[in-house]
């Protein structure tokens, strides 16, 4: 027996090397990682650029704590702050942290702007932000929060994509709104409804609120710009970041206009290993990749040829597929058979894929796809279907 605490159901898969976008096991099969270790790497496995970062930085200094200044790290949050509508960034190691940096900051604001009240965080169905107890909360699967109580307090529910049922959450106590801008999880891949992005942001403007993003899947170009709420030419005050911004090196980001960051000064937040130099110099060999011009529009190109040929795929079985739903490399397969049994057979014919709520299969793959692995994981897919079929 496993040493390993039993907090996973694990495939009983274990994987030697990855290269680009497959992963191969000790035997000798090869897999088209269409999961992305959950949208992780975001530039495959194994990138020459990203393994020449790490290596060349693991060879020089690893850690030092942010008792010091860190280069790389502040080289990373000026990137950031310039890719994106930012002016500051925090660093820590995961979505998780990520989400409790952004409730801390909106929480300061209020705080500091003379309202210390404001505490309450208006959130949504079909959320999921982390599993902290906090971001427990936060989210809407009450499965996840079992044997967790008691709850930690501070969190009124809305109706995504509903403006009214937002505006009738918000009360004297309320600080911010917390939405995922394509919501991934908890939602099987559900983006958020023309206009509510907008809708959002006029409501917090008139109330006094900041307007704070999840974007922990949706962002580092996974839905085909750069954060996923450009699509709506909205501006945040806050949003967190994580997953492929280190491409598989354990990195999360707070990133804050100056205005909503004001308040986070020395000893209100912190982090042991966050954003170190080894943290720091992976996710700057990501961003050289991804901020290249190019890079994103292929990722729009990719995206739809993907949807297209998946949405092929429905059409030929209905009796497996309901429909195809998401926004460049970020799709949902919703499923009337069990999501799991579709998984269990695309692996069986080399594919991986998660599962997600709403009984939806994700395809998460690496951003660096082409139509090689396009025809492959549509063949997969089709075959599986044909499988699985009742």
């Amino acid at each position: 027996m496993s040493s390993v605490m039993s907090t996973y159901a694990r495939v009983d898969i274990a994987f030697e090397r990855g290269e680009g976008p497959y992963l191969f096991t000790a035997d000798g099969r090869r897999y088209l990682d269409f999961g992305s270790g959950i949208a992780v790497t975001t530039l495959g496995h194994c990138h020459p650029h990203l393994v020449a970062a790490l290596t060349a930085q693991a060879e020089k200094l690893w850690h030092t704590s942010n008792l010091y200044r860190i280069p790389g790290q502040e080289r990373l949050a000026e990137r950031l702050c310039s890719a994106s509508f930012a002016d500051k960034a925090f660093f820590c190691n995961s979505g998780a942290e990520a989400l409790e940096g952004t409730i801390k900051t909106v929480r300061r604001y209020q705080f500091v702007n003379g309202r210390p009240e404001r505490t309450r965080v208006v959130v949504f169905d079909g959320a999921f932000h982390g599993r902290t107890l906090g971001t427990l909360a936060a989210g809407a699967n009450e499965k996840y929060r079992e044997g967790f109580q008691p709850v930690v307090q501070g969190f009124d529910r809305a109706t995504f994509g509903d403006l009214d049922s937002v505006q009738a959450a918000v009360g004297p106590e309320t600080a911010a709104i917390l939405v995922e801008p394509i919501q991934g999880d908890a939602a099987g891949v559900r983006v958020a409804p023309q206009g509510f992005l907008t809708g959002l942001r006029e409501i917090a403007d008139a109330n006094g609120l900041l307007l704070a993003f999840d974007e922990v899947q949706s962002g580092i170009g996974r839905s085909g710009r750069f954060l996923a709420h450009e699509w709506d030419g909205v501006r945040p005050d806050v949003v967190a970041l994580a997953k492929g911004l280190g491409g598989g090196f354990p990195i999360g980001a707070v990133l804050a206009t100056e205005a909503a960051a004001a308040g986070m000064v020395p000893g209100t937040h912190g982090s042991t290993f966050g954003g170190n130099p080894l943290a720091a110099a992976c996710a700057n060999a990501i961003l050289d990749i991804v901020l290249e011009p190019a890079f994103l529009k292929q990722v729009v190109t990719t995206g739809e040829t993907l949807r297209a040929r998946l949405d092929a795929v429905a059409a030929a079985h209905p009796e497996v597929l309901i429909g195809v739903r998401g926004r460049g490399l970020m799709i949902g397969l919703q499923c009337k058979i069990p999501n799991g049994t579709l998984v269990e057979a695309l692996r069986k014919h080399g594919l991986l894929a998660v599962v997600a709520a709403d009984n939806v299969v994700r395809f998460l793959p690496p951003l660096i796809i082409d139509d090689v692995q396009i025809d492959e994981s549509v063949a997969a897919l089709d075959a599986a279907c044909r499988d699985s079929a009742p």
